[in-house]
């Protein structure tokens, strides 16, 4: 073994587990990591922000699966990584953040911008955990790598105080296993079968643990051959893609849609990687009344709207492929909710040709799907857009629409899209975020030029929190909303400031030709789009109308 210092052993354990980046800002107390990275395989981006680095490493871990890492120094630094780390935490998102902190020798005494680091991010992780002797780095990064990437993913912390992270040790890092994969019982296939042999009207809700396992063949060869229709949380698009005849595509907006009519005429409900967090069982499920089969990696949250009749438990696609071998669901009648889509498929395509300005959300957001292959990726920031891509943008495969719907924080996206270009750079991307959400992470725009990521950013333009001002006029009446506006610089002015390129949508037909440039330009590019927010108060006046026919 070589005599190093613990920096450079703990980098040594990151190169181990596969890592490709590290996303973050310098500091006093990170320069032994800064400098073991210089001589690392592993390329640091500098960001402009912690929370932008946290995103990144956020995104960039549920895209692959594999944990994103994130640095920051101690005090204010730490702090500005928590919100990425605490969306990665609830979005199921593998991610490591690693933190400077003061000496040991000096925590016990009041000392300048020290936190107790480890008790400030247990609450947003997994796990928590400080370098506390140099010998124990292999161990504890292979420990915070296992549980980070372990189902249900999340992120961990780790805690490097700067004594020992110069401390001499001889180390090196710990072999990696591959876990071995978990099978359902019989029983609870056998239990699953009969139960969806004997339904009438079943319904299947699939989310995000279906991408995590890699399932999404499977659950679509599972509708296909019981011929039951299928929807997707916001999390779980592109688990079926949206083209298949049993797809209802998202369910999930807190109003009632058309997808809702099949919930409420359902006889069981077979629930696919769902985590709960994604869309709250008391949605579709109030009265606790309708029998559940929840199928997962892990068992059930406890809920009193999401008692399942059966737990399939283990890999996603076994369980499913053995229910398919004993489940039979011949001579059954069609399902009702299958007769929703054709309501469905009419809303959407009903904009197709809209050319009101400014730009009615759905239009905006069809003719993104038109220029967007199919496994371009659209990462959605969080806000008034949000819950329209969520309805109307439909996907062909998993990861290809990433939505935050666990922690759900403003400011995702523009990070968010520097990290999938860097996964997938033959890929288009846009990151769509309201002007509220472009000016929380705005400045990392300069971060994906330096690095060269080249992606669109696609502004919806109301002048204010659209999403705030939607609730607050459903819940005290229209124009009763307040604290919601705010004034915006030149968008296009600010990129071309910025060296990107810079463009403003002027009408409906502009749109597509202004996007379709961006998306060719070989530097980020930014697209300035007024939206005409006044759909908000119609959707909600025609959810509110919305009568199910059976």
């Amino acid at each position: 073994m070589n005599t190093m210092n613990t920096a450079e052993l703990l980098v040594k354990c990151l190169e181990n587990e596969g890592v490709q980046y590290v996303f973050g800002l310098p500091g006093e107390e990170n320069l032994h990591v800064l400098e073991a990275l210089k001589n690392s395989s592993i390329q640091f981006i500098t960001t402009r922000h912690e929370q932008g680095a946290a995103f990144m490493a956020d995104v960039y871990g549920r895209l692959t699966g594999k944990a994103g890492v994130c640095l920051s120094t101690l005090g204010p630094g730490a702090t500005n990584l928590m919100t990425g780390v605490a969306d990665a935490n609830l979005d199921g998102a593998p991610l490591v953040a690693i933190t400077g902190q003061v000496g040991t020798d000096r925590m016990h005494i009041e000392s300048h911008q020290y936190l107790d680091l480890v008790a400030m991010f247990a609450p947003v992780t997994k796990w928590s955990k400080q370098i506390v002797r140099p010998s124990i780095t292999p161990e504890l990064v292979r420990k915070a790598f296992k549980k980070s990437q372990s189902e249900k993913p999340g992120a961990v912390h780790i805690d490097l105080p700067e004594n020992i992270a110069a401390m001499p040790v001889e180390g090196e890092p710990l072999r990696i296993d591959k876990p071995d994969r978990t099978f359902a019982s019989f029983a609870s296939i056998r239990a699953a079968a009969a139960a969806i042999s004997q339904a009438v009207n079943p319904i299947i809700l699939v989310g995000n643990g279906a991408i995590r396992a890699l399932a999404s063949d499977a659950v679509t060869q599972f509708a296909t051959q019981l011929n039951i229709p299928t929807a997707n949380t916001f999390m779980g698009k592109g688990v079926i893609p949206y083209t298949h005849p049993l797809a209802l595509w998202a369910v999930g907006l807190q109003q009632r849609d058309f997808v809702s009519c099949g919930f409420d005429n359902t006889d069981l409900v077979i629930c696919i990687g769902y985590d709960l967090i994604e869309f709250s069982p008391k949605k579709w499920n109030p009265n606790g009344k309708i029998p559940i089969i929840h199928i997962g990696a892990n068992s059930a949250e406890i809920d009193s709207s999401y008692i399942p009749t059966v737990e399939v438990v283990g890999d996603i696609s076994d369980s499913l492929n053995e229910i398919l071998k004993v489940a039979d669901r011949h001579g059954k009648a069609k399902p009702y909710s299958l007769t929703l889509r054709d309501n469905i498929r009419e809303d959407y395509e009903q904009y197709a040709s809209d050319d009101g300005f400014p730009i009615k959300p759905q239009k905006l957001i069809y003719d993104m799907r038109q220029v967007m292959g199919p496994e371009d990726i659209v990462i959605s920031d969080v806000g008034a857009h949000k819950m329209w891509i969520a309805r109307h943008y439909h996907a062909h495969s998993p990861n290809t629409c990433i939505i935050s719907n666990g922690f759900a924080a403003m400011g995702i996206a523009i990070p968010g899209a520097l990290a999938a270009k860097l996964v997938h750079p033959n890929r288009k991307v846009i990151a769509a975020t309201g002007d509220g959400g472009f000016m929380m992470n705005c400045q990392e725009l300069e971060t994906a030029l330096r690095v060269g990521t080249p992606f669109v950013t696609l502004i919806f333009n109301d002048g204010g929190y659209g999403l705030i001002e939607w609730k607050q006029e459903n819940h005290f009446g229209k124009g009763r909303s307040s604290f919601v506006h705010f004034g915006n610089p030149d968008f296009v002015k600010f990129a071309e400031s910025m060296g990107l390129k810079g463009y403003r949508v002027t009408s409906a037909t502009d749109f597509i030709p202004v996007l379709k440039e961006a998306l060719a330009q070989d530097v980020p590019a930014v697209i300035d789009c007024p939206v005409d927010y006044r759909e908000n108060a119609r959707f909600s006046q025609k959810a509110g109308d919305l009568t199910c026919n059976v």
